[in-house]
């Protein structure tokens, strides 16, 4: 495997390195190893966060497989947010920027050491497009190991996730809940490691990098503590030597045809809003023209096929049971929906892949068929109009309706909103603006899922509208509409709207309209002022003036156009 040290080799046989040889060797390294690959393992590990409190064992089951192909493993270490634990807080602002400095991280330290290739071992959702964007930055030979799902909780014999804890917030607002049986929810909501379990942003993207060929085959639905999550590791270093000695490299993997594949599946899986900021930000790592046309384009001709929470019934443990994620994409390959002919990390083509896959044996009935879809067409939808002339993105499953007129009541933060929900002030019919929350304005762009299931909670999910500058969870359901572009702090309509205007959102249309006159609004324009910075130094300003907009997927490396 000697020839394969394509990086290595600069620090390891270089005659003029003798203080790299040095320490490697100081660092354990066997002398007589040093000329084998190198494979840097970024685990995104951390004792705080179910997601990611067990990646470090699964690090470490790549080591001991690597060991056994000849190539040397050298664990490394990059970071996280948990979104569920920052959500509703000031600390969720650090969420998306945490994508960035994932990618960063995994790129400094790859390329400061020469490693020939790269297994990043990720679970919380800005993990993986963090982690993808870096492959796709260095171009090295290279796969991606989810975490897994947790396992769902149980309360008083009902299926319980993340989701209801927020949910069960807003019922015991609403006095719909007793105290005990909200405290009953909150302590068996989550049973130790793993993503949360529903089609919320972690699974989406899983299940997005599986179709992207950037994950081994079942790696999106094998749960996080099962026996088929540690086979993948060990299975993870044979792949990695076949990639080294093929040198199949992440950009013959990341194509047009490959994001699209990526794509379909979040439209047939319910997938997050949050696929769209980041398969946006992997294809402009990857040097791939994409934008939010792609994704209403692929919308309008792919279903809505799977009956996965937050506004169905079901899990990715789920899934799991009834022959994991290739038995849907195989499904959706024979239907005529996937590229067949990408190259994946196996080596193989995706259609290959699928080949010999046992049909689904759907007994939940998870999946709808082609026939009688959830959706006849995708879930998100991309609206433009004079709130969002640089597009706005829906999620709209079908169950909320696809048009929605009522007057406007504003708030400027999250926060503002929950204190709102609080006092009662929302009524039926309202469409809740909630501003101020962009990447720029936020700062970090917060999700609003503890606003969002707080009214589901409150038994108003089905009487109102959402609009935000900010995004939705994965967890989010029901009428709303985010990642309004341009956003309030730069002077985007949205920081115009007051209470009582007249808001009518049409998805058949693909429009978001306050109904106001140009006149008004340009007269509202000239007496707005800018908001100060919410914050004066550190890591969030650093992002707010780094941050491209939404419709561009929010990257921070965009200078070079």
């Amino acid at each position: 495997m000697s020839n394969f040290n394509r990086y290595s080799k600069t620090i390891t046989e270089e005659e003029s390195q003798p203080s790299s040889r040095a320490m490697l060797i100081g660092a354990g390294i066997n002398p007589d190893r040093l000329q084998q690959p190198q494979v840097g393992i970024a685990s995104a590990g951390w004792e705080g966060n179910p997601c990611n409190m067990h990646l470090n064992a699964l690090a470490a089951y790549v080591k001991e497989a690597l060991i056994q192909e000849e190539l040397t493993g050298l664990i490394f270490h990059t970071m996280g947010v948990s979104d569920a634990l920052s959500m509703g807080t000031t600390g969720m602002r650090y969420s998306l920027p945490s994508r960035e400095i994932i990618a960063d991280s995994i790129e400094s330290v790859a390329g400061a050491q020469w490693y020939d290739a790269v297994i990043p071992v990720m679970g919380c959702d800005k993990n993986m497009p963090g982690a993808a964007i870096a492959m796709l930055r260095l171009n090295r030979p290279s796969l991606m190991i989810y975490g897994g799902s947790m396992h769902s909780g149980n309360y008083k014999g009902r299926k319980i996730n993340i989701l209801s804890t927020l949910e069960a917030y807003g019922k015991k607002l609403s006095g719909d809940l007793s105290k005990e049986d909200f405290e009953g929810i909150v302590l068996n909501a989550c049973r130790g490691a793993g993503s949360c379990g529903g089609m919320y942003t972690a699974n989406t993207m899983s299940v997005a990098m599986e179709a992207l060929g950037l994950s081994l085959p079942y790696s999106s639905s094998n749960p996080a503590l099962s026996e088929e999550k540690k086979l993948e590791c060990i299975t993870a270093a044979k792949a990695i030597k076949n990639l080294l000695q093929k040198n199949i490299l992440p950009a013959d993997i990341v194509s047009e045809k490959s994001l699209e594949n990526a794509i379909t599946m979040t439209m047939i899986m319910g997938g997050s809003t949050n696929a769209v900021l980041h398969l946006l930000a992997i294809a402009k790592a990857a040097r791939i023209e994409l934008n939010l046309e792609d994704f209403q384009r692929i919308s309008d001709k792919t279903p809505l096929l799977a009956d996965m929470k937050p506004s169905g019934k079901y899990l990715m443990e789920d899934v799991h049971e009834i022959g994991g994620t290739p038995a849907i994409m195989k499904m959706v390959l024979d239907a005529g929906y996937l590229h067949g002919d990408c190259i994946t990390v196996t080596g193989k083509t995706l259609r290959e892949n699928l080949t010999g896959i046992n049909p689904l044996s759907d007994s939940l009935h998870l999946m709808f068929p082609f026939n009688n879809p959830i959706k006849s067409s995708g879930h998100l939808q991309v609206l433009y109009g004079n709130i969002a002339p640089l597009g706005a993105v829906a999620k709209i499953t079908g169950k909320e309706g696809e048009y929605f007129e009522g007057n406007a009541i504003v708030f400027n933060s999250e926060e503002e909103t929950i204190e709102g929900i609080k006092l009662k002030k929302i009524k039926k019919g309202n469409v809740i603006v909630i501003r101020y929350e962009g990447p720029k304005g936020g700062p970090g762009m917060p999700e609003m899922l503890k606003a969002t299931a707080a009214i589901m909670g409150a038994g108003l999910g089905n009487d109102v509208a959402f609009l935000t500058d900010g995004r939705f969870s994965g967890g989010t359901h029901g009428f709303v509409i985010g990642h309004i572009t341009p956003e309030a702090s730069e002077g985007g309509t949205i920081a115009l709207i007051e209470d009582n205007d007249k808001i009518v959102i049409d998805i058949n249309r693909h429009t978001v309209d306050v109904l106001l006159s140009d006149e008004i609004l340009q007269e509202r324009r000239h007496k707005w002022i800018a908001p100060k910075p919410r914050y004066e130094s550190g890591a969030l300003l650093k992002y707010s003036y780094l941050v491209s907009n939404a419709s561009e997927g929010c990257v921070t490396d965009n200078m070079r156009k």
